[in-house]
C-alpha cells in the first residue's frame, strides 16, 4: 500500500512545477519553509491519490508519509486522513497524529488544508484549551494551527475562541500569522459584521497592517477607508 501511494506520487513528480512551488513556498536559507522539498504535483492530482487509499492506509503507514522530506507526501498523508475523519473513522486517534506531528506539518497549505476539518471539527464539542497552548507556541505552525482550527467553530456561528486567540495573537511578529488571524476575522465578519466591527473598534489601532486589511475586505468601502485612516 505505502510503495503503491509513494509509487504514484512519484509519477506524478513535475520538475518546472516543483522549480515554481519552491519558490512560491518560501523554501529558500531563513525563509519559512526552508528546506521543504517539492516534487511539483497540483492539489486534484494529490486528491485523486488520497482517495484511492484513504480506506486502507494504517496510521503507522500514515506516519510514514508524514515524516518525508517531500512536502506532497505529507500533504497526502494529511489529506488521507481528512477523508477518513470525514468518514467516521479513527477520528480521536486522528486527532491525537496531528498534535503529536505538528513538526511536520509545517507550512500553511498543510495547516490550511486540513486543520479546520480534523483538530477544528474534533474539539467542536470539547475542551479547546489545546489551542492556546498552541497559540503560545514558539513554533510558527502551531500557532497557525491554533488559529486555522478556530475555523470550524466559526461555522457554527461559534466566535469565542477564534476571538480570544486573535487577542492573544495580535502582536505576533510573523506575517502568516498576521494573514491567518485576519482571514479568520474576515470569516466572522462573513457570519456577524457586527462582531467584527466590535473586534476592529476594539484593536484596530493595536492590529498589524496586513491582519487589519485581511479582516476588512468583505466590508463596504465606507468602513474599510474609515478602519484604515484610523491606522
Amino acid at each position: 500500500m505505502l510503495n503503491l501511494i509513494k509509487k504514484e506520487l512519484n509519477q506524478l513528480a513535475n520538475p518546472i512545477r516543483a522549480e515554481h512551488s519552491q519558490r512560491f513556498f518560501k523554501t529558500g536559507p531563513g525563509e519559512y519553509g526552508e528546506n521543504d522539498v517539492f516534487l511539483g504535483l497540483t492539489m486534484p492530482e494529490l486528491r485523486v491519490v488520497a482517495k484511492k487509499y484513504f480506506k486502507k492506509i494504517t496510521l503507522s503507514d500514515t506516519q510514514i508519509l508524514i515524516e518525508s522530506k517531500y512536502h506532497e507526501f505529507r500533504m497526502c498523508a494529511l489529506v488521507m486522513l481528512v477523508y477518513k475523519y470525514e468518514k467516521g473513522m479513527e477520528r480521536k486517534e486522528i486527532y491525537n497524529f496531528f498534535l503529536k506531528n505538528t513538526k511536520y506539518i509545517n507550512n500553511w497549505d498543510l495547516v490550511d488544508v486540513t486543520v479546520p476539518k480534523t483538530v477544528g471539527a474534533y474539539l467542536i464539542d470539547k475542551d479547546r484549551s489545546v489551542l492556546y497552548k498552541l497559540s503560545d507556541s514558539n513554533d510558527l505552525w502551531e500557532r497557525r494551527i491554533a488559529v486555522l482550527a478556530t475555523f470550524a467553530f466559526i461555522r457554527n456561528n461559534d466566535f469565542k475562541d477564534a476571538l480570544n486567540i486573535s487577542e492573544i495573537l495580535l502582536n505576533d511578529k510573523h506575517d502568516l500569522i498576521h494573514k491567518a488571524v485576519g482571514w479568520m476575522l474576515r470569516e466572522i465578519g462573513k457570519k456577524d459584521e457586527s462582531v467584527l466591527e466590535n473586534f476592529l473598534d476594539k484593536h484596530c489601532l493595536q492590529m498589524p497592517r496586513t491582519m487589519l486589511r485581511y479582516s476588512i475586505e468583505r466590508l463596504e468601502e465606507k468602513k474599510r477607508l474609515s478602519y484604515l485612516k484610523k491606522t
